[in-house]
């Protein structure tokens, strides 16, 4: 099996569909031997903010010298990004042998895994095959019947901002999805919470204490913010003095969380330097998360999907930007809120280069075209992507900036086309 012939393998139209529920994962786990038993966790599960989240953790541990390995989705250019260890993809000949091994055992199963449960067993396999110290394991949708909650009990169970989002899969209300999300938590872990939403709050609080975890919030009452640029951000955080990378003042409340986790970890007797943990946020990296690809004219890439992306990236370029208008290079999924996205965007756009996302529930070029004219909105379609970014740089000049936004399903193609300019 090559990585392509893996790749297609585990992408597999007749599985790809979502399908909630632990039985699949753990009987195919258990015909590979278990390899998640073999390894310790901080698992994340939230909304918004996971992946960062994740990519600080993960840098900060790296930082530490632990041998770390890294489970996030989806992708944004290439499949093996989904699977690292010590900040590097999994070569595609461990990918291979990998998913070989995992083809073998989810042929005898009746019931055939998903993708996604396809996937988080190479990781396990292959993180338990290369010895890695501790895993950070980001959840893929909801946490209690989510494929990564075959685990035992984590380190660190960690519960990040939480909105509406898959309400047909994880329920309708704050309160249900915070429910579901909290299925992470387990007797024998410790636990850390994004200090959101009242009802989302009580509701990890009720767990915790059901199931005696000891809990952790991020009390952004203490985060106090220093200064930002298009060089990352410093804050003072129960009276330390912090640089991050990532842009956005949101970030410092994800770090907030991060260094609670970083609190509980220490108290469950992980070796972590004060060290470690300023030069893990100092040099994180997470692509597509308000990344800089370049400066004259800037250009700004963000996977942001939802109004809370929207509105945190408002805020963002107001801050970084303020009083210039930029170009946004957009396209959208046809089942999020784009009104609302768009009302939060416009009032900072000079015009809207309109592209298709790389998605069978993306809303047409040409329809969110036709939707933003009708708000008295400049905006162009374009059906190549190469197009559209070179249409971008030309409106916005050498002095201009142009922001990719709308869906990750598009972001990760526009950061490929880009290197092809």
């Amino acid at each position: 099996m090559t990585p392509q012939e893996a790749v297609r393998y585990i992408e597999n139209y007749g599985w790809s569909t979502t399908r909630l529920g632990l039985g699949r994962t753990r009987e195919l786990l258990r015909r590979l031997g278990d390899p998640q038993k073999r390894l310790k966790f901080v698992h994340v599960a939230g909304s918004n903010g996971k992946g960062s989240t994740c990519a600080m953790l993960d840098a900060i541990l790296r930082a530490a010298g632990y041998r770390t390995g890294l489970y996030t989705s989806p992708y944004i250019q290439e499949f093996c990004e989904r699977i690292r260890i010590d900040g590097g993809n999994i070569p595609g000949e461990a990918l291979a042998e990998a998913t070989e091994r995992v083809r073998a055992a989810a042929e005898l199963m009746e019931d055939h895994p998903s993708q996604f449960e396809l996937v988080t067993a190479v990781a396990m396999l292959y993180f338990m095959e290369q010895r890695c110290d501790i895993v950070v394991l980001e959840v893929g949708m909801g946490g209690e019947q989510d494929s990564t909650n075959v685990i035992d009990a984590p380190e660190v169970a960690v519960i990040t901002n939480i909105g509406l989002e898959h309400t047909e899969y994880l329920g309708d209300t704050l309160e249900k999805i915070a429910a579901t999300k909290a299925g992470i938590i387990k007797p024998g872990c410790h636990a850390v919470c994004y200090d959101g939403a009242p009802e989302v709050t009580a509701v990890v609080r009720n767990v915790c204490a059901e199931r005696g975890v000891p809990l952790r919030f991020a009390d952004y009452s203490k985060v106090k913010h220093l200064s930002e640029s298009l060089d990352g951000q410093r804050f003072i955080w129960d009276g330390e003095t912090y640089r991050l990378a990532l842009l956005g003042r949101y970030q410092q409340h994800n770090a907030a969380t991060v260094l609670e986790t970083v609190a509980a970890l220490r108290e469950r007797g992980w070796d972590i330097p004060e060290r470690a943990v300023h030069e893990g946020l100092a040099n994180v990296k997470w692509l597509a998360r308000m990344e800089i690809m370049q400066r004259k004219p800037l250009f700004l890439i963000d996977g942001g999907h939802n109004p809370q992306c929207a509105e945190a990236l408002a805020d963002s370029l107001r801050r970084l930007l303020p009083e210039k208008k930029v170009v946004f290079l957009l396209g959208v999924l046809r089942d999020k809120d784009y009104p609302r996205m768009l009302e939060l965007l416009c009032p900072l756009a000079q015009e809207f280069i309109c592209l298709t996302p790389l998605s069978d529930r993306a809303l047409s070029a040409e329809e969110l075209t036709k939707y933003l004219k009708e708000q008295n909105v400049k905006a162009t379609a374009f059906a190549e992507i190469s197009d559209g970014l070179r249409a971008a740089f030309a409106a916005a000049g050498k002095n201009g900036a142009v922001i990719a936004f709308g869906s990750l399903y598009l972001v990760g193609a526009i950061r490929g086309e880009y290197g092809k300019l």
